[in-house]
């Protein structure tokens, strides 16, 4: 080993605290890039290899009827590859040892897309034998062999699980209209086609076809002319890849994950490149004079750099590797809660050797970057110069001074502020790079915040209701009354939602138009002030989000195609525009919804306000009735919001608050460590001057303490930004994040810098204590 290469190991061992700090902060970048990478390439080569073993579809269209012969005229149209025709309906199922009603999805099984990867069991091989998703069996502990009562048009029949299955289709398993899974108390169904035929009476005939494409025509011109024909079938419009709720709720957490692998990283990378940059160049400070004797006894500038550069490599390198291995641990984790939400039948987790060589890089690409200037500037300062001690420090009145206010503080608090004053850059750098760490723990708040706040809006405030009922199809308004005798029910009201295509000049969306009774009390519209919004008797009321894509404002017209019935073309006015969290939502009048239809009082769902503990005794009432589809708690749904936040936020949350500890330990013990270094002689002389230990003490915080506090308003202001971002990159027809932070985050996260600081001066403290007066005062000025 050189010589040079033994003192940059013993310089390394010298600073072997700072080094660890920083390289900690390196860890925590590369580690955040190497889980958020690796799981994304793991979910998107897992998902594309599952879809191509699935035949995944492209299109899906739903009809009323339609004759299986139809299927000739759908694969006729140019650029649909496969046509599959299939059956489909909503279904009731009774579960032993489970009181609450359950519903489900019951389809016919595949044939050539969509195909089942079997978990247990067998595939059915007599009409009573059904397959049933592993979400659902896993919740209830089921397995091959169990028998379930299903309901299905009205009919009940019990049926024996043969086997446990997974689908591609129903990888994110939620029920329709809602965003939270709830896998006790919905399920997905497979059983024979003919079986399923029996049940709903249409042998020969089918209500679903699920389509491949070939790719010789656009997607757009074969779904307009599929709609065309199937028009007159009563075909509500079809869904496109991209649009498929299991797909479009995958493909939005695989943008989130993008994000954090771009984002965080660049932050504890940019903030490690900083601390560098600061502990190298009073590293070179204090090595002027061993400089300038290496160059004297022969090193060229080049091998002066490099040697500079190898404790920075070393330092960096550590911090990768550390990286990438708790990078590793925590991306199986995250993959781990991925599979569990999204129930992969295999999800096979790898860090590619690619990113955790490019974490690297980057990681010691930023650190050199950090030290460069500084490291050259001292290799190339000619010799003689090197070997004379350092200019002093030219100091001028500082701004309390020229202000004539120096008289009103002490000695000591005039010293802190020279010596923020005569560095404002490097103090700068310092409020920034802590103010980064306060931005990330907002981040994490808010998230929490915001979930909290869309269950307070869509749970409690828009919707009053405790149980939800709909009906298989569309029923008089005097059906409420039937609802309102069922004992445990004070209150019943009707609403009807009707499918419709609404648009503007070429922009156009299938949504559900939600008919609210203009007196109803247990369905609120509410405005971005969490106001009640009385409904207008003429018109629509859309969300934000659907307006926006149609490019509509209050007062223009769109047009409204119904996509049922007698399939109306309406040109109706767009009222008001309203935030919406969930969905893409359009809302009239009920009255005026049936009749601009032409209808009389018909309602298709009931909102119903239930008696305390009686709602279990009212759900199995209401899974009696034949003219009822299903029934949903509220609370259900506000339960399965919570669990969400519990499993998954909770994790990111302690990851975010460790993360941010490290970045805010790191700068601060390292500036303590710097400004101690540079000042010992100083405050050796203030010792032997009579100053008392509590007087360095506070000289040497106070200026840690300034920073800090100046810090914690920066870092809040960052942090408000951030989320704002992540708030708007997180928009999209599935749901919408709002931004909302408390003040109680404000607060956490202030609480959170200032332990940091804390933790950190308690590590330097001792040092301060034990200064050795005699040897400090022996250095050369």
């Amino acid at each position: 080993m050189k010589t040079i290469h033994r003192k940059a190991l013993r310089d390394l061992w010298r600073m072997r605290g700072q080094a660890l700090a920083i390289a900690l902060i390196i860890a925590a970048g590369v580690a955040l890039l190497v889980m958020s990478q690796a799981t994304l390439l793991s979910l998107q080569n897992t998902q594309a290899k599952l879809y191509a073993e699935q035949r995944f579809s492209d299109i899906w269209v739903s009809v009323k009827r339609a004759p299986q012969s139809l299927a000739e005229r759908m694969a006729a149209i140019p650029g649909i590859a496969e046509v599959e025709l299939r059956l489909a309906s909503a279904a009731k199922l009774m579960v032993r040892d489970f009181d609450e009603p359950v519903q489900a999805q019951v389809q016919t099984l595949p044939k050539r897309q969509n195909l089942l990867h079997l978990r247990s069991g067998r595939l059915p091989e007599t009409s009573g034998e059904i397959l049933i998703s592993d979400a659902f069996a896993e919740a209830h502990g089921f397995a091959a062999g169990e028998r379930l009562r299903a309901i299905v048009q009205g009919r009940a029949q019990w049926l024996t699980v043969s086997g446990i299955a997974v689908s591609a289709e129903h990888l994110y398993q939620v029920k329709p209209g809602t965003l939270f899974p709830d896998f006790k108390r919905y399920a997905i169904v497979w059983m024979p086609e003919e079986a399923l035929a029996a049940a709903l009476d249409m042998k020969g005939a089918f209500n679903q076809a699920v389509i491949r494409l070939d790719g010789s025509e656009t997607e757009r011109d074969t779904v307009a002319r599929l709609d065309r024909l199937l028009a007159r079938y009563g075909s509500t419009g079809a869904t496109i890849r991209k649009d498929q709720i299991s797909h479009a709720i995958l493909d939005s957490e695989f943008r989130q994950l993008a994000t954090m692998a771009t984002l965080f990283p660049a932050i504890f990378l940019a903030v490690a490149a900083f601390l560098l940059n600061m502990v190298f160049k009073r590293l070179i400070a204090l090595q002027r004079e061993q400089i300038a004797i290496l160059k004297a006894f022969g090193y060229r500038t080049t091998e002066i750099a490099l040697h500079y550069a190898l404790i920075v490599s070393l330092i960096t390198l550590f911090g990768a590797a550390l990286g990438v291995a708790l990078g590793a641990w925590m991306g199986q984790g995250l993959a781990a809660l991925y599979q569990k939400s999204f129930h992969f039948p295999y999800l096979n987790f790898t860090v590619d050797g690619q990113v955790a060589l490019l974490g690297t890089l980057i990681s010691l690409l930023a650190a050199l970057a950090g030290t460069a200037r500084a490291v050259f500037a001292a290799a190339r300062e000619p010799v003689a110069e090197a070997m004379r001690p350092p200019a002093p420090a030219r100091y001028r009145k500082t701004l309390l001074e020229a202000l004539g206010l120096s008289r009103l503080i002490s000695q000591p608090t005039r010293m802190v502020w020279r010596q923020l004053e005569h560095r404002p850059f490097k103090a700068l750098l310092t409020i920034l790079a802590l103010a980064f760490a306060s931005a990330i723990v907002i981040m994490a708040q808010f998230q929490y915040a915001s979930v909290e706040h869309l269950a307070a809006v869509e749970y409690r405030l828009a919707s009053r209701h405790d149980i939800l009922a709909t009906f298989t199809g569309l029923r008089p308004h005097r059906t409420l009354y039937e609802l309102r005798a069922i004992d445990g029910v004070d209150t019943a009201e009707g609403t009807r939602g009707v499918p419709v295509r609404i648009s503007r000049d070429n922009r156009s969306k299938l949504v559900t138009l939600q008919g609210i009774g203009s007196n109803s009390t247990l369905h609120h519209l509410i405005d971005t002030s969490l106001q009640r919004i009385p409904l207008p008797e003429q018109g629509l009321v859309l969300d934000d989000m659907l307006a926006d894509i149609l490019g509509v404002q209050s007062g223009e017209h769109v047009w409204v195609e119904i996509l049922e019935g007698r399939r109306q073309h309406l040109r109706l006015p767009v009222v008001r525009r309203i935030p919406g969290y969930a969905g893409l939502a359009a809302y009239m009048n009920l009255d005026t919804l049936n009749r601009t239809l032409g209808d009389s009082d018909l309602i298709n769902s009931a909102r119903l306000v239930v008696q305390d503990g009686k709602e279990k005794s009212v759900l199995r009432e209401l899974d009696q009735h034949p003219q009822i589809l299903g029934a949903e708690e509220r609370s259900a749904g506000l339960a399965a919001l919570y669990r969400m936040l519990e499993e998954n936020l909770g994790i990111f949350s302690t990851v975010v608050l460790a993360m941010a500890l490290t970045v805010n330990i790191g700068i601060l013990y390292n500036t303590i460590r710097m400004s101690l270094s540079e000042r010992s002689r100083e405050l050796a002389s203030l010792r032997v001057l009579g100053f008392r230990k509590s007087e360095i003490s506070y000289i040497l915080f106070g200026e840690i303490a300034i920073l800090v506090l100046a810090s914690i308003p920066v870092g809040l202001l960052c942090g408000y930004g951030l989320a704002a971002l992540i708030a708007y990159g997180l928009q999209n027809e599935l749901y919408r994040i709002p931004f909302i932070i408390y003040p109680s985050s404000y607060a956490y996260t202030a609480l959170v810098t200032l332990a940091s600081a804390a933790l950190s001066a308690l590590a330097v403290y001792r040092r301060i204590h034990t200064l050795d007066l005699i040897e400090v005062l022996k250095t050369r000025e």
